[in-house]
């Protein structure tokens, strides 16, 4: 669980640094930040692999 915790931890000190310097936006960080909780396989992996689904499918489908 340290590892998990700590990816995620990392993944979100970066994004913030990331929009803080102005590299990234605030679309760019949401989908940085969703990719790696999604990495972390964090308790929120579930459920964010399933919104992204969602979101891949109402696109396609648009």
């Amino acid at each position: 669980m340290t590892v998990t915790l700590s990816v995620a931890v990392i993944t979100g000190v970066v994004t913030g640094v990331l929009v803080w310097t102005k590299r990234v936006g605030a679309g760019t960080a949401l989908v940085v930040w969703l990719s790696g909780l999604t990495a972390a396989s964090t308790g929120l992996a579930g459920p964010v692999n399933g919104f992204l689904a969602a979101v891949v499918t109402a696109v396609s489908n648009h």
